[in-house]
């Protein structure tokens, strides 16, 4: 990782998360795997998690540190805009840009509540996919074309795509383990 941030969808590792949208529910699913370097020191931590009352899912890629730095700050935006997931996200992203000690953080967002899906990044992105799935992490992209397949091909629900997925992205990531959490809005 840069020591400036993560300021791309390509720069966050050892972890994965994925979020998918299917008829009318919101799903997020994350490995449990920290790693530090080459060594995986934890199997079972918890990247996913409720926000807003429960009404917004949040996952997170990169820093265990840094990131729970940012869900504090991100929660206070959700607070502060009413719960509005996209102008909440908005705001977080300027001011995760702007600020020097909020720049320095290494991890990605992936915010969701049952109308929007959103990444958000150090670099001030905040991007919403066309088709209703967002992955990040090592594993992001593998997991992130599972879902996408998972969706065009099956009747499944959000749930068990965004499971699925991410135990595809295991089989495959050395960053990402089988140890699945998955949580649902809607």
């Amino acid at each position: 990782m840069n020591t400036h941030g993560i300021t791309s969808l390509n720069d966050a590792h050892a972890t994965t998360i994925v979020a998918v949208h299917k008829d009318g529910k919101a799903a997020m699913a994350g490995d449990g795997q920290v790693s530090v370097g080459q060594t995986i020191m934890k199997h079972s931590a918890k990247k996913v998690r409720f926000m807003a009352d429960g009404r917004v899912l949040a996952g997170f890629s990169g820093s265990v540190a840094d990131a729970f730095t940012l869900f504090d700050k991100f929660e206070a935006k959700l607070e502060q805009y009413k719960h509005s997931l996209p102008r909440a996200a908005m705001e977080f992203a300027k001011e995760w840009r702007a600020d020097k000690y909020l720049r320095r953080l290494e991890a990605l967002l992936v915010v969701s509540d049952r109308e929007h899906l959103l990444v958000i990044s150090g670099g001030g992105e905040v991007i919403e996919p066309d088709n209703k799935v967002a992955g990040i992490g090592s594993g992001g992209g593998y997991a992130l074309a599972a879902a996408r397949a998972l969706i065009e091909h099956t009747n499944l629900p959000a749930a068990d795509i965004a499971r699925l997925a991410i135990g595809i992205a295991a089989d495959i990531c050395v960053y990402t383990n089988h140890n699945i959490t998955v949580e649902t809005i809607g």
